[in-house]
């Protein structure tokens, strides 16, 4: 495995993260596709074995369930200094006021909740899932420094956002003397490339690290255009792509077919031959899902190759799914 810096923390991080999204014991929010802990842990165990040392999940995903499974898979598997661990907070937890969003008594309550699950005293990094409309960016850098202060996060993480309130976060930090964020988690691949806009520059220019989610897009970017899965037929971010995005897929084959690969070999290493890139963050349901991106940091797109994956990109409609900002 190849390790890279994650920004400017001084950490080493895999180029392959794993997302931790699809692992959940049935409950709210439960999809058919989740894998329970019996079928989570054999992918954990051998993203570990592959030298994958960073690890992504949230407190919203499967209720809960995603950090315990994580958590416990960890605790067995590895020792707690040799793995970077992330999650995420802002999504509803519970019915009824404080229940989600990022207002000092959400955050403070969260980190606590996610460290219980997890099992552990720290996490590497903090994020916050998206950007919230009803909370003051102040009022919530301050609760996350005061975090990194306490030593329950090491360092602090953004997602899903619009690049003037990533710019802005970071401002507000530097006001207050308050620790800025040291990544972006951002929807990025080959068929949604709009993060190019702005998003990107700002990140290289700022020496934050990106990991990308997505990076596979739903898995479209594996699979004929018209082909379908379980989670294709009731992922709500299924709708993120369009028509014109056909052409894509049908190169990525095209590639692949010529290098003897699977298609999502190519399609990830087209993201990580961009320099501004840290980690996507791969979801996994099968080993081989694993393998594919662990393969992938070793496969080099030349320029041809590349610019053929690019050439047919239509701008698409940028941010559908963001947030309104705060009125």
């Amino acid at each position: 495995m190849d390790y890279v810096k994650l920004g400017s923390t001084g950490l080493d991080v895999s180029r392959i993260c794993l997302g931790a999204m699809s692992f959940g014991l049935p409950g709210p929010g439960h999809h058919d596709w989740y894998l329970d802990e019996a079928a989570s842990r054999p992918l954990i165990r051998r993203a570990l074995e592959a030298g994958v040392n960073f690890f992504d999940t949230a407190n919203v995903y499967s209720g809960g369930t995603s950090e315990e499974i994580l958590g416990r898979a960890l605790a067995e598997y590895a020792d707690r200094a040799d793995f970077v661990l992330a999650t995420k907070v802002n999504h509803r937890m519970r019915p009824g006021p404080n229940g989600a969003g990022l207002s000092r008594k959400a955050v403070m309550t969260e980190i606590d909740d996610s460290l219980r699950r997890l099992g552990t005293d720290y996490v590497d990094l903090y994020q916050i899932h998206s950007w919230d409309p009803t909370t003051p960016i102040e009022v919530t850098m301050e609760a996350l420094h005061d975090i990194v202060k306490a030593g329950k996060a090491l360092h602090i993480g953004a997602s899903t956002m619009w690049a003037w309130q990533f710019a802005k976060a970071q401002h507000t930090a530097d006001l207050g003397n308050w620790t800025r964020f040291s990544t972006m988690q951002n929807h990025y691949n080959l068929l949604y490339r709009e993060e190019e806009r702005e998003m990107l520059p700002l990140c290289a220019d700022q020496d934050v690290a990106v990991i990308p989610w997505s990076p596979l897009a739903r898995g479209r970017l594996t699979r004929d255009w018209d082909a379908t899965t379980a989670r294709s037929e009731t992922d709500m971010w299924g709708n993120l792509y369009q028509e014109t995005d056909r052409v894509i897929v049908e190169r990525v084959a095209e590639v692949a077919e010529k290098r003897s690969v699977p298609r999502a070999q190519v399609a990830l290493a087209w993201l990580l031959s961009n320099p501004t890139v840290t980690a996507p963050i791969v979801g996994a349901t099968k080993i081989g899902h694993l393998d594919d991106a662990v393969a992938a940091v070793y496969l080099h797109l030349d320029d041809a190759e590349i610019a053929l994956l690019e050439e047919p990109y239509q701008p698409h409609t940028v941010g559908r799914y963001l947030p309104e900002p705060r009125r």
